[in-house]
């Protein structure tokens, strides 16, 4: 599977490697870094390109997104997406996707010299020797060697920040609900309920996104229950940290500083933050290095293109099935469960929230497979009134209708997959294939196994009839008849009643299914 861009549109400075990588390799690119602050035009504007890059500057809101009539991918080249609705875009079926390891070195450096500039005053006592004081008594500092840092987020950053910050001598506690204890003492970080750590901490730095449960996650009662004159920093988003119970926390002796890079608003308009004397701020910096710039606009390009070419997405946040029906391995199986659906939902009618879909795959290759499974299963079971839909959005979409797919895994010396619908009025179908030849084959219908798998592409006609060896000449001749081609077919053993299902591959649609009702109990045309 890949993803056709034709044209991308890019709305902030961005190293001209971006640009380069993209039309090398045959995607045309539009520069216009002026509808970052014009969302007039940015609405008329995005509805003319299949794929977007951002940096910080521009806000990808709901109404952009829904003023794009073929966007297919948002690129952030940078980490955070907070200034991407991932929801909207999401739930339009549009990848999100970011450079998560570009920033990293830069940010972590970023946030150890902040931690020193503000133990030691620096950015005061420079201003001070530029007005011709000299004022070494007022700027008397502290050492880091011996006090205990609090680092919230332990993912790329805060690993970073935490060894470097170890070579000063300082004792690392963190949290992280993602990272376990075993990992972080791997790189030395002793791991605690985030709790733990507010008494403990001489400083503490946050390394998290910004999102409903971040936000003014270190308020008045945190700094109420910290280390009086506990000093904080914030390399991350503006937000986590509450501003003004920064300023109150200052007021009291209770905060001992603040060393903070980003802002709820940027510029920053709250005065009295930034002017206080006790804290160090710069103008969001983090990832303003030359190495930095230069490393995510490379890799959002590469993304891109990698993506363009069916060879991996990388760096999506929205799109964990996408990611997999570009594996190698998971490939075949995203297009099987998919498929199965489809036969599934024509077997028993639409889904609707009491139908009950469960997944449940065996062998131990396929033990994790139940996330993307859910997502493709739903690709062929929602109705196609939207032509987005896609494994992005289906399961979105699915939760709004209240359709849920359960997924079990049952170890197995074979390795297989079982769908089941099953509706309210009792109706259920039963489709069982596999994929671990690396192609994606269908073996049972409702528990009768195929003679061979398989294979589903093309125009298929799916049909049940009575096991009579009449019937599949009947069926091929009427469709000569007609001028339809049967390239292949495969049947399955009888059950208990005399009856058979049988799939055909043909060259071409069926126009009138009612050609063959003399000869079957049911039909459905279907299209991989």
């Amino acid at each position: 599977m890949s993803l056709i861009l034709k044209n991308v549109l890019i709305t902030d400075d961005i190293d001209a490697q971006c640009v380069k990588i993209l039309r090398e390799n045959g995607i045309a690119v539009t520069i216009n870094t002026g509808l970052a602050k014009d969302k007039t035009a940015l609405l008329s504007e995005i509805g003319n390109y299949d794929g977007l890059i951002v940096r910080s500057g521009t806000k990808v809101t709901a109404d952009v997104i829904a003023a794009s009539r073929g966007l297919k991918i948002i690129g952030r080249a940078g980490t955070g997406v907070d200034n991407i609705d991932c929801g909207a875009a999401t739930q339009k079926g549009i990848i999100v996707m970011n450079t998560p390891g570009g920033n990293t070195m830069s940010a972590a450096e970023h946030t150890c010299f902040m931690i020193s500039a503000m133990t030691r005053h620096i950015p005061q006592a420079a201003a001070s020797m530029r007005e011709g004081r000299w004022d070494r008594k007022k700027y008397m500092g502290s050492e880091l060697l011996g006090k205990t840092l609090a680092i919230i987020g332990l993912g790329r950053i805060g690993k970073e920040v935490a060894t470097r910050m170890q070579s000063f001598g300082m004792r690392t506690i963190g949290y992280d609900p993602l990272i376990p204890g075993s990992v972080s003492a791997e790189f030395g970080v002793e791991w605690m309920e985030i709790n733990q750590l507010w008494p403990l901490a001489d400083y503490v730095t946050v390394h998290v996104p910004l999102i409903p449960q971040t936000k003014n996650l270190i308020n008045d009662a945190v700094f109420a229950s910290c280390k009086k004159g506990v000093k904080v920093v914030n390399v991350a988003r503006g937000g986590i940290i509450e501003e003004d119970a920064i300023l109150r926390a200052l007021a009291l002796g209770q905060c001992g500083g603040a060393a903070l890079d980003v802002f709820v608003e940027e510029p920053p308009t709250n005065t009295a933050l930034i002017q206080h004397p006790l804290v160090v701020s710069t103008p969001h910096l983090g990832a303003s290095t030359v190495e930095a710039q230069s490393r995510v606009a490379v890799e959002i390009a590469q993304q891109f293109v990698d993506m363009v070419q069916g060879q991996a997405l990388v760096g999506a946040i929205n799109a964990d099935a996408l990611s997999h029906a570009l594996g190698d391995d998971t490939k075949p199986w995203v297009s099987l469960v998919s498929a199965m659906a489809l036969i599934s939902q024509s077997i028993v009618g639409s889904v609707s929230n009491s139908t009950k879909v469960q997944i449940t795959t065996f062998g131990n290759s396929l033990k994790n497979a139940g996330s993307y499974m859910k997502a493709a299963a739903l690709v062929g079971l929602l109705p196609k009134t939207a032509n987005s839909l896609n494994l992005v959005n289906a399961p979105v979409l699915a939760k709004e209708m209240g359709i849920q797919v359960a997924c079990e895994h049952k170890e197995s010396e074979r390795i297989e997959c079982v769908l089941m619908l099953q509706q309210a009025n009792g109706f259920q179908s039963q489709l069982t294939g596999s994929a671990s030849g690396g192609t994606a084959m269908l073996t049972a219908i409702n528990g009768l196994p195929f003679t061979t798998g398989v294979s589903l592409e093309g125009d298929v006609l799916v049909y049940r009839s009575q096991a009579n060896s009449s019937v599949m000449p009947a069926v091929a001749g009427t469709l000569a008849a007609a001028n339809v081609l049967v390239k292949s077919f495969a049947c399955t053993s009888p059950n208990a009643e005399g009856e058979m299902w049988s799939i055909m591959n043909t060259g071409q649609p069926i126009t009138n299914l009612e050609i063959l009702k003399l000869h079957v109990n049911f039909a459905q045309q279907l299209q991989f």
